[in-house]
């Protein structure tokens, strides 16, 4: 039985753990996959007061290496379901189940796919959703970037100093990404508007091309996507805690409308999604968690 469990180890969960630890608290993160979570996948960050220029990567690991040498207990398991148990919450993992009194979800957003044929099957063959994980593989290679917001348009100008060109598709007629990030392109990026992928093509299992809706077929070793991003939130479809989109409701405390349960960063429905947000939110949490907690 842990006072508090946080699932999820990006920044707002690994916030929440250093302060929860720090107030003496019994705290266990939970992570399915690496900890710093998108954090990890982000090449330049340009925005994050105090530093002028770094890569996510690079917070992540401070983040983390912070929570590790404070003796915050790390596991590495997948949330099934969150129950209610009014006195204390239970957590099912596919490794085994897990009891908290409070719980901090922080589990963020994975990103929205294309939804057409064979996108599935030709994941890190041919279509990826992380410049920085991927790129490296297509070096000197033409590729694609599907999307016109920020993220696109960031890791577009990662993938031009890697590969021999890069078009970004854009689904109307206009980017909406800052324009810090629009004058920063390289000349070997080319944006086509009012453009969508109709159709993968594949040859031996790999990409080769993809065809638009127009009719016009472009060769492409990689496509990778940058159309938004969805809460993740499965594991709590039994207790209403989300709006129409998937997003957690909480009040300005970050408490849901269930006693012991809170959520923050991503996951969340708010206005503004940023690191420093995400930060903010999860020193909001447990700052609340402490008072409750010793009252």
């Amino acid at each position: 039985m842990y006072d508090v469990i946080i699932i999820g180890a990006g920044i707002s969960g690994l916030t929440s753990a250093i302060y929860l630890k720090r107030y003496g608290l019994n705290v266990l993160l939970l992570e399915r996959n690496v900890p710093g979570g998108v954090l990890n996948t982000i090449p330049l960050i340009e925005n994050y007061p105090g530093i002028e220029s770094v890569d996510g990567a690079t917070i992540a690991y401070n983040a983390y290496t912070h929570a590790k040498n404070l003796g915050i207990e790390v596991k590495k398991c997948e949330v099934l379901e969150l129950v209610n148990n009014k006195e204390r919450k239970e957590i099912i993992t596919n490794k085994g189940n897990l009891s908290a009194k409070y719980v901090v979800i922080a589990t963020g957003r994975i990103p929205r796919r294309l939804g057409i044929e064979n996108e599935d099957k030709l994941i890190g063959k041919g279509i990826s959703y992380c410049a920085t994980c991927d790129g490296a593989l297509y070096k000197d290679r033409d590729v694609i970037v599907v999307g016109g917001g920020n993220s696109a348009l960031i890791e577009a100008k990662y993938l031009s100093d890697i590969c021999k060109s890069v078009t970004i598709l854009v689904r109307n007629n206009t980017l909406r990404a800052d324009k810090i990030y629009i004058e920063q392109l390289n000349n070997n990026i080319k944006i086509l508007y009012n453009k969508q992928i109709n159709k993968l093509n594949i040859k031996n299992d790999e990409l080769t091309s993809v065809t638009l809706k127009d009719g016009k077929i472009i060769d492409t070793s990689c496509v990778f996507v940058f159309i938004g991003n969805d809460p993740s939130t499965n594991f709590i479809n039994k207790l209403n805690l989300t709006d129409n989109n998937g997003y957690i409701i909480v009040d300005n405390n970050m408490k849901t409308k269930i006693d012991g349960i809170y959520a923050v960063g991503d996951v969340i429905n708010k206005e503004l999604y940023q690191i420093v947000t995400a930060e903010s939110d999860g020193a909001i949490a447990a700052y609340n968690i402490k008072k409750e907690f010793t009252n």
